[in-house]
């Protein structure tokens, strides 16, 4: 009996598990987009969307930068992220069709990309990130809807997205 009590007041002292903050439903399904061309993603990019809590500051929109090297693809980027200019900078190695181990530590899944690769909706499976890139001038309206529509369809709450 007193070990039964000495067990239970150890489980109380458990920390509960941590918890990532992200802007994805739990449990959601993620999807990269399959068929993704690698080669497609090589060129200059600016960041015209990220998803950010209410209380985040504003930070300018970030650039990237994806070049073919010998190796594969390397990124040198500055995105804002949740509030945060975040840089990136290193191989950007396939892991799947569509899925990028990063320098950063977290995986990028490019989710969609338009037909000419103008547009670039790009999250974590962790949720704790996703943003939107663009290169050619404004990005518009009809790529845009559909990049909010993949991002919401694999789980990331639009309404964090600015």
């Amino acid at each position: 009996m007193y070990r039964l009590m000495a067990l239970m007041l150890l489980a109380g002292c458990v920390a509960a598990p941590t918890q990532v903050e992200g802007f994805r439903k739990p449990g959601v399904q993620m999807y990269s987009n399959a068929v993704l061309e690698n080669a497609g993603l090589v060129g200059e990019w600016v960041q015209v969307a990220e998803f950010a809590t209410a209380a985040a500051p504003a930070c300018r929109k970030g650039k990237a930068r994806i070049v073919q090297t010998a190796n594969g693809l390397r990124v040198d980027a500055n995105l804002c992220l949740n509030g945060v200019a975040t840089a990136f900078s290193g191989p950007l190695a396939a892991v799947g069709p569509g899925r990028f181990a990063t320098p950063g530590g977290e995986a990028w899944w490019v989710l969609w990309a338009d037909m000419g690769y103008l547009t670039l909706a790009i999250g974590t499976p962790s949720g704790r990130f996703g943003f939107i890139l663009n290169r050619g001038g404004d990005l518009p309206r009809d790529r845009l809807a559909a990049a909010r529509e993949v991002l919401d369809w694999n789980g990331y709450a639009l309404a964090r997205l600015r």
